[in-house]
């Protein structure tokens, strides 16, 4: 199985930019779909970001098409989120997720990112 952590959130002006980092350790980054999602206070957990397995096809929420950016960088084994232009509504716990069509599903532990105004 795969394991999956989080670095580089922390605290932003508006406007500015973050990058975040998912470091996969057990199995390679390239054998699952690797996606993003957030989680601001009181609300539900929501799709951010993806990179598919196959092709390393990306695709975005609205939200933040545009402004950010997934990649992924098999020979170090990561997956990063680089984050433009941030908004204060992008104020949230940012989580690394796995999976591919069948089979579990993998999270990491979260980072926080805040945007202030």
């Amino acid at each position: 199985q795969i394991q999956l952590v989080e670095s580089g959130g922390g605290l932003a002006q508006t406007g500015g930019s973050l990058r975040l980092s998912c470091a996969a350790s057990g199995r390679a980054v390239s054998s699952y779909n690797i996606n993003w999602y957030r989680q601001a206070p009181g609300k539900e957990r929501e799709f951010v970001a993806t990179v598919a397995r196959v092709g390393g096809i990306t695709n975005y929420a609205n939200a933040v098409k545009g402004r950010f950016t997934i990649s992924r960088d098999n020979a170090e084994n990561t997956v990063d989120l680089q984050m433009n232009s941030l908004k204060p509504e992008d104020t949230a716990i940012y989580y690394c997720h796995a999976r591919t069509l069948v089979g579990p599903e993998y999270w990491g532990q979260g980072t926080q990112v805040t945007v202030s105004s």
